[in-house]
């Protein structure tokens, strides 16, 4: 590559000696980018300034932004190309004749003539050219033309071979081997002028050259001129070596410039008195010097088909750039023009060339650069102080001498200097060194050294002399702002202030010093701002802060119209007082174009007039013609190239084009208006401007109207994609601006998604007769549910009543139990009494009986004998068992009857043992109310189980209580 690069510049060099010193913007677009074949044959465009490439694998197209390849049918080289005024593209290939148009939903498609041409004539080469006026096609292959009109075609044939078809002030001129130049009138091919080798020469392009003179290119035999019927060679051109190119294509780029296409220098701009004006080569960055055809687009720029690759050229742009180095290796750092000279410091030396003093716009003289001799190594910067040029180099300081340079001092860098006055001459100079201040003077039309200024050690990079305070302001990277008063031979610093964040400073670091609007202002890192002398700080800047606000500036220059130029984050722009924008006085103007191409950390701006800005670069010095910047201000366009479904293959609704009764529109026809199903909900949209030249430059904002409620932010994407949009009808906008704030009208698209089969009427329909049939069902769900809790209430209020006579039969149980329990305690209460008085009774008698029991008894009293009567009736009496048994028989159910009539063996005394069982007595309780011992109670126990045939095995009470509760 780096050899292919050396040979282009050894070519360029030898063909051309001196060229246009400044190169416009030139784009490369390889085989790789657009996806097509290598070779570009012809160049076209249409009036929505798209771009349209006769390729080896068919016509390719180009918006700004997308590149589209449309193969023939027959894959065949495409050869030839014209667009016509209804937007057909006409195309010529390999036995193989057409046109594409755009089909309903604005893709193009291609619509092939070769069956109206007569079966004879329809085997045939490739079509070479083709040419267009009025409703007549012409297409040429070698061996015939063809000329199509109305559907017909009528074939014109040669003797010979038709080796050029052209036209040239409204008329079509050929070249035939056989016969010469020829022009087409009323059907007839009549003979031009009587050049005798004109019929061998392979013409290329004829062109207007007068109001009545054409130019004649040829392959390569040079160049012609046609006036009248008389065929001229024209011998005046600026170079011999121009004969030996072949000439492929030419073109006729404004009243008196013209570019050729050459088969090994590139594409040369020449004027009407043969002089070469500019060379665009591989060394000036084509991809090839091989170029085939060459165009010029609607906004004057220029694109070249090439053997391998297409290229754009900003041919007329305001935006140049200047290559010092032939090599273009090296990055600018200042620039200055003295006696019409324009000198470039450079990062290896210094290198001028010569300006032409009668053009206003200097990037359009011819010269070119030499290197400074003894000037290798860096240059920091370039000042003009009395007329002469100082050079801050990193060895020392220079002094230019015409075409060489004198050493003023050495191996001190020197960062810039400063005059010590605004008049003419200044005695006294300051540089700012690599170690503090360096004092300078100019005596007798000579600089001399005086030495190094002593009080400061300090690398000081930006210094700024203020005649109001006769003080030095310089700006250190990371400490702050000093401010040094000198003393009155300038041999030392007297006074040394040094301001930091306490002094109204944002930060001690990233500040830069620099004059504007006559006042020493310091860019910092939260805006601009002044120094206060009443307060002694520095405070925001009330004039430039509204105006900058607070973004960080690395430079700042100011033109002589008063303008500011900035460098703010490798972004460059001017605050353009002369113009007004937003209601205020002024406008800011941005350079896209030019972001990240400044060398950062030594930005440098050099503004020379309106028309000669320039500025350093990476690679090379950027030249800006400002007032053409702001002529250039065209229409911008923005065209909708194409909206597809998002996922699909083959999914593309609209290809970028509208149609309107047939013909090609600006804006969508009711008729594209597409419908689509629900399930293609999701939609990619792609547009692109046409100012090709700009794009760089070019933001655009959308709105989906239906579905968002603003317009988007300005974005320099160029595609906007939507997913899952509900149904309805949508209308999607495009708009497109430039840095200068022009914007576009808006283009628009309106398409309408269905809805969903569960978003339909019938749909809904049928939800709601669902919803009616379901509404229908609930109600007799509900009635069902009320008669089933009917029933249940029913059944709950008869188990209720149930429980609640349960409840009362329950509560009377419990109450006769209660009773029972009662009537127990008072048997038992009876019982216990009968037992105590039982007890009485006999501890009575048994004090009684030794009484009566004496040794004579008959002297015994009468009474006791009486009393012990009376007790053993007591004893004896039945009335208090019948009272208990009627009493007992009661509480206890008729237990002792039932007892009786189920055993009715039972004596009176095992029915009252029973009852003392059945009130669950002790033995000894038994005893006591029987008057018996406790061994008469287990006898009668005893024999009452026999009675009753109950073992010994079975609990007397529990069996009791089992046969009377059967």
């Amino acid at each position: 590559m780096k050899k292919q690069f050396l040979l282009g510049v050894l070519i360029c060099a030898t063909f051309l000696s001196k060229a246009q010193i400044g190169i416009p913007q030139i784009s490369n677009y390889g085989s790789i980018n657009y996806k097509g074949g290598t070779q570009n044959w012809e160049i076209g465009q249409d009036k929505n300034g798209l771009m349209y490439f006769a390729n080896n694998e068919g016509l390719l197209t180009f918006n700004g932004r997308y590149w589209k390849l449309y193969p023939l049918p027959h894959k065949t080289i495409v050869r030839s190309l014209k667009v016509a005024i209804d937007g057909k593209i006409y195309v010529g290939g390999q036995d193989e004749i057409g046109y594409f148009f755009p089909d309903k939903n604005g893709v193009l498609s291609y619509h092939s003539l070769r069956s109206l041409i007569p079966k004879k004539d329809q085997q045939f080469a490739d079509i070479w050219d083709i040419v267009i006026r009025k409703d007549d096609v012409f297409f040429r292959t070698t061996t015939e033309i063809l000329k199509y009109k109305d559907g017909n075609f009528n074939v014109y044939k040669s003797k010979g071979t038709w080796e050029y078809l052209g036209v040239a002030n409204e008329k079509i001129f050929a070249q035939d081997t056989s016969k010469g130049l020829l022009t087409y009138n009323n059907g007839i091919w009549e003979p031009v002028g009587k050049y005798p080798s004109l019929k061998n020469l392979s013409i290329t392009a004829i062109l207007p050259y007068a109001p009545d003179t054409l130019l004649i290119t040829t392959n390569k035999n040079g160049l012609f001129i046609l006036y009248g019927n008389v065929i001229e060679k024209k011998k005046a051109i600026d170079d011999a070596s121009f004969y030996q190119h072949r000439i492929y294509d030419a073109k006729k780029i404004n009243n008196g410039w013209y570019a050729f296409a050459s088969i090994s220098a590139g594409c040369l701009i020449v004027d009407k008195n043969g002089k070469i004006v500019q060379q665009f080569s591989y060394a000036d960055g084509l991809q090839k010097n091989n170029v085939r055809c060459v165009y010029q687009d609607k906004n004057q720029n220029l694109w070249l088909g090439l053997d391998d690759g297409i290229d754009f050229i900003a041919f007329n742009n305001a935006v140049k750039y200047i290559y010092p180095d032939v090599l273009k290796q090296t990055s600018s750092y200042a620039t200055k023009i003295l006696n019409n000279q324009l000198y470039v410091g450079t990062s290896n030396g210094l290198y001028h060339t010569n300006l032409n003093p009668q053009l206003k716009d200097f990037s359009y003289s011819q010269s070119s650069f030499s290197e400074i001799p003894n000037t290798q190594g860096q240059i920091w910067n370039l000042n003009i102080i009395n007329k002469n040029l100082l050079i801050a180099h990193e060895d020392g300081t220079l002094i230019l001498d015409g075409n060489k340079v004198n050493t003023l001092y050495k191996y001190l860098g020197t960062w810039m200097f400063e005059a010590m006055s605004p008049y003419y001459p200044s005695q006294d100079i300051v540089g700012g060194t690599y170690t503090g201040l360096h004092h300078i003077v100019f005596e007798d039309g000579y600089f001399k050294d005086k030495g190094h200024i002593e009080g400061i050690n300090e690398s000081l990079r930006f210094i700024i002399y203020d005649n109001n305070t006769n003080s030095i302001w310089a700006s250190h990277p990371y400490r702050g702002i000093y401010r040094f008063k000198l003393s009155a031979d300038y041999s030392k610093i007297i006074e040394t202030k040094l301001y930091t964040e306490k002094d109204g400073l944002p930060s001690s670091l990233g500040n830069y010093v620099a004059r504007i609007k006559n006042r020493i202002v310091v860019a910092t890192l939260e805006g601009i701002d002044e120094f206060d002398e009443n307060t002694q700080k520095f405070v925001p800047s009330k004039t430039l802060g509204p105006i900058l606000g607070q973004n960080v500036y690395q430079y700042l220059n100011e033109d002589q119209n008063g303008n500011i130029w900035f460098v703010t984050n490798k972004k460059v722009g001017v605050v353009d007082f002369q113009r007004k924008e937003n209601n205020k006085n002024y406008a800011i103007v941005y350079f896209p174009e030019l972001s990240s191409q400044v060398v950062a950390g030594f930005e440098n701006i050099y503004p020379y007039n309106q028309q000669n800005v320039f500025i350093g670069a990476n690679k090379g010095v950027i030249h800006i013609n400002y007032l053409k910047y702001l002529e250039n201000i065209k229409p911008i366009t923005v065209n909708l190239t194409q909206v597809k479904i998002s996922g699909k293959t083959d999914s593309v609704l609209f290809g970028g084009y509208f149609l309107k009764d047939g013909k090609i529109s600006n804006q969508q026809n009711a008729t594209q208006k597409i419908e689509l199903a629900n399930v293609f909900n999701s939609l990619h949209f792609e547009y692109a401007s046409t100012l090709y030249e700009q794009q760089n430059n070019i933001e655009y904002s959308y709105q989906l109207e239906g579905f968002d409620k603003d317009w988007s932010d300005w974005d320099a994407k160029s595609e906007k994609d939507y997913t899952n949009l509900p149904y309805g009808t949508f209308t999607f906008k495009v708009k497109a601006r430039n840095n200068l704030g022009n914007e576009s009208k808006v283009v628009s698209y309106t398409f309408t998604i269905d809805p969903a089969w569960y978003q339909t009427w019938w749909f809904y329909l049928l939800c709601f007769l669902i919803f009616c049939y379901i509404i229908y069902q609930i109600i007799q769900w509900q009635k069902r549910k009320h008669l089933k809790q009917q029933e249940y209430l029913k059944k709950e209020h008869q188990l209720e009543i149930e429980h609640n006579e349960k409840e009362i039969v329950k509560l009377q149980n419990e109450k006769l139990e209660a009773e029972v329990n009662f009537k127990n305690k008072e048997l038992a209460s009876a019982t216990m009494h009968l037992a105590q008085r039982g007890k009485l009774l006999l501890k009575i008698k048994e004090e009684l009986l030794p009484i009566v029991k004496t040794d004579d008894p008959e002297n015994s009293p009468e009474e006791f004998k009486k009393i012990l009567s009376l007790l053993n009736d007591a004893e004896r009496a039945d009335d208090d068992w019948e009272q208990f048994a009627i009493h007992f028989d009661r509480v206890h159910s008729n237990f002792l009857a039932k007892l009786k009539e189920r055993i009715p063996a039972l004596s009176a005394n095992d029915l009252k043992l029973c009852a003392y069982l059945k009130m669950n007595l002790t033995s000894k309780e038994m005893a006591q109310l029987m008057s018996v011992s406790i061994r008469a109670v287990e006898v009668s126990r005893y024999r009452l189980r026999k009675k009753l045939d109950v073992s010994s095995d079975t609990n007397l009470f529990d069996y009791l209580m089992e046969i009377t509760a059967d």
